[in-house]
């Protein structure tokens, strides 16, 4: 269910909308006051905030700067006032969207859902850039940690490429020895050992408050990108 913040100070337009959204599954908390409103959004969780304009003790366009101080939730300007200027001003403080009164509900509906859906990949992606901890460059064969550049041997760089592509996976210490293009078949599996231990050093100079490569007891290591 998406929650709404109404921010209205027009007791029965918040009724109108309230009950028109509520068809939506939307669940909509109001606020006459912007102080109030204020207060609710660090008690509670919204998806979006309507606001209005005109609203007593304080402005509307004075409210938008309160909230993105706080927090980047969407906000719509729901508006009677239809200077440029205020839907300028608005926009600049941290609206998404404007929408002079009056109004048909099932645009705000629209207006929300597409809001929504935007804000939504936003998040996704940054959540995506914010796992890719290990970047592997296979052209010039190096490997970045946070955005920065490993100074690896061959065989590190055979091995730890091959935990970022089973990253969160356990691999085998037979299988780091022998699908690696640089240690010899004949040599021991004790060396995979020595070569993680230097890798974690590399990474530990970068960060030192978590431990990405882990021992798997009886099988061999695991690169943990949840940390």
């Amino acid at each position: 269910m998406i929650k709404i913040l109404l921010v209205e100070d027009d007791a029965e337009l918040a009724l109108i909308l309230t009950n028109y959204l509520t068809k939506y599954d939307m669940e909509v908390t109001g606020a006459e006051d912007p102080y109030i409103g204020l207060s609710l959004l660090t008690q509670h969780q919204f998806d979006l905030i309507i606001l209005d304009l005109t609203l007593p003790g304080m402005d509307g366009l004075e409210v938008i700067p309160r909230i993105r101080e706080r927090s980047n939730i969407p906000i719509i300007i729901s508006s009677a006032r239809d200077d440029i200027t205020d839907k300028v001003i608005g926009l600049e403080r941290g609206a998404d969207d404007y929408m002079p009164k009056p109004y048909d509900p099932r645009e705000l509906v629209t207006r929300i859902k597409t809001i929504l859906r935007r804000t939504s990949s936003a998040v996704e992606e940054q959540v995506e850039k914010k796992e890719e901890l290990f970047r592997v460059d296979k052209g010039s064969r190096t490997i970045y940690f946070k955005e920065r550049m490993l100074d690896l041997t061959a065989a590190e760089y055979d091995i730890l490429s091959m935990l970022i592509a089973h990253k969160n996976g356990s691999v085998s210490r037979e299988q780091l020895l022998y699908e690696s293009e640089h240690i010899d078949d004949d040599s021991s599996v004790k060396n995979i050992d020595v070569i993680i231990s230097r890798i974690r050093h590399k990474i530990a100079a970068i960060d030192s408050e978590n431990i990405y490569i882990k021992p798997i007891r009886g099988i061999g290591y695991l690169l943990s990108t949840n940390v």
